[in-house]
């Protein structure tokens, strides 16, 4: 049975593309291996976002090149946003590479596999503006062990914020039909899953470009109708655009309790001329006015949030109005960037670049205030009980997450044992800037 290995980079979305990759392969009788010295077929699932992600799949394309000399049988796949950004000028670029999977052909993963035995060189990278989400549901090999789980409700994005290559790369807003999510999420409830995470570039528009269902259907509905599904313990979503945050959908904060009082909600800078070239289309005190009405529906809401410093034209001023923001969001956690030009981006195209060390300097800066904060957040829950989904452990101790997904290291007491999967009530006993501590109750 030909076995095959998957490197994946990048975001949760091309983890569960990589899942379901992974899951094609072995419906076809391919056997998947963790080494890529193992293996007949190697994928390589990439990310273009930033350029240093783009970087690190070059560089393992180039450790690569030993296996292929050795054995030149081996199929070597690029899947993934970079190998639709640069198609066949990828492979002339990295001649070892047999097949360029587009973000839409990931689903004929095994037949192109196929064909690229017969023709190497192979490119699949065509953008399709009536693609539609393939029905799919985990295999059995999918449904068995862990306890946490992705599920895609949509794929590409009709917002063209200037620096972003996903619309370029993942092509224009699709939602997946809402029976097709459903049924998804009930089997994997019903192998024993208890947390679904639904992912989407901007959850918050699902149901906008296509039907997915009944007239109107948006994704408030959707997640009413998950929320409502038997045996689901707790319920996420990523990512979120500040200008598509209805007010149903903060409702559902309040109302839904399965879904879990934590909200990533990308503000990307704080200062309203850089908001403007971002083509973000909010402006600070607008994404402000969001997070007060978030907490008056959810006082106990966790916030995160994505941060990009020194964008073209980005004055000492306007990093100033992001620090600001972080002072008064107070967010519990941040993924925060040095801005880099994206290849066919307008802000590609933008003049006033800032030179490198100050965009350094700047992340630098608000990272460490970020890191205060989010110890300072964290410490207000020492002392509180809260509810612990088992992801890890061994003997004396566990670790898993809060419904505001923050990473908690556990002690057990003596002869008590716990397994991935158990929700256990905790005492918070103590904090870092990137987790809890505590201690197991009863």
């Amino acid at each position: 049975m030909p076995q095959f290995y998957i490197k994946t980079f990048g975001c949760q979305m091309n983890e569960r593309d990589s899942e379901i990759m992974a899951q094609l392969l072995r419906q076809a009788g391919h056997q998947q291996c963790f080494s890529a010295a193992d293996a007949k077929i190697i994928v390589v699932n990439t990310c273009s976002i930033r350029a240093k992600a783009e970087h690190k799949v070059i560089s393992l394309l180039g450790a690569l090149r030993p296996l292929k000399a050795a054995n030149p049988d081996i199929i070597i796949a690029v899947a993934g946003c970079v190998a639709q950004q640069y198609g066949a000028a990828l492979r002339e670029k990295m001649p070892i590479i047999d097949l360029v999977i587009g973000t839409q052909q990931i689903y004929q993963i095994a037949e192109l596999v196929a064909l690229a035995r017969k023709t190497p060189g192979l490119i699949a990278d065509a953008l399709d503006a009536s693609y539609r989400i393939p029905s799919f549901l985990p295999d059995a090999a999918a449904l068995a062990g862990g306890v946490s789980r992705f599920v895609t409700i949509m794929q590409g994005c009709d917002n063209f914020c200037a620096y972003c290559v996903v619309p370029y790369t993942r092509g224009r807003e699709v939602s997946r039909q809402a029976a097709d999510i459903l049924a998804e999420v009930r089997a994997l409830v019903a192998s024993g899953v208890q947390e679904i995470t639904l992912l989407g570039q901007n959850v918050n528009s699902y149901g906008v470009t296509n039907t997915v269902g009944k007239s109107g259907y948006r994704f408030a509905d959707l997640l009413g109708d998950v929320a409502a599904l038997p045996g689901l313990r707790r319920l996420r979503f990523t990512t979120s655009h500040p200008k598509d945050l209805s007010e149903d959908l903060m409702r559902c904060f309040r109302d839904l309790p399965s879904l879990c009082p934590h909200l990533h909600l990308p503000l990307q800078s704080g200062a309203n001329p850089v908001l403007k070239r971002m083509n973000r289309k909010y402006d600070r005190e607008q994404y402000l006015e969001l997070v007060a009405r978030l907490l008056a529906y959810r006082p106990d809401l966790a916030l995160s949030t994505d941060i990009i410093v020194g964008f073209p034209g980005e004055t000492n001023e306007d990093f100033s109005k992001t620090l600001e923001i972080l002072e008064t969001a107070r967010f519990h956690a941040s993924f925060s960037f040095k801005y880099s030009d994206r290849p066919g981006t307008v802000s590609a195209q933008f003049p006033d670049k800032i030179d490198e060390a100050v965009k350094g300097k700047r992340l630098q800066i608000f990272q460490r205030r970020q890191d205060e904060i989010s110890l300072e957040r964290n410490r207000e829950y020492i002392g509180q009980r809260v509810e612990i989904l088992v992801e890890k452990s061994d003997a004396a101790s566990c670790a898993g997450r809060t419904p505001g997904n923050h990473l908690a290291h556990i002690s057990l007491p003596e002869n008590h044992t716990v397994k991935p999967g158990d929700f256990i009530d905790v005492i918070i006993t103590g904090a870092g800037a990137h987790s809890l501590r505590g201690e197991k109750l009863g």
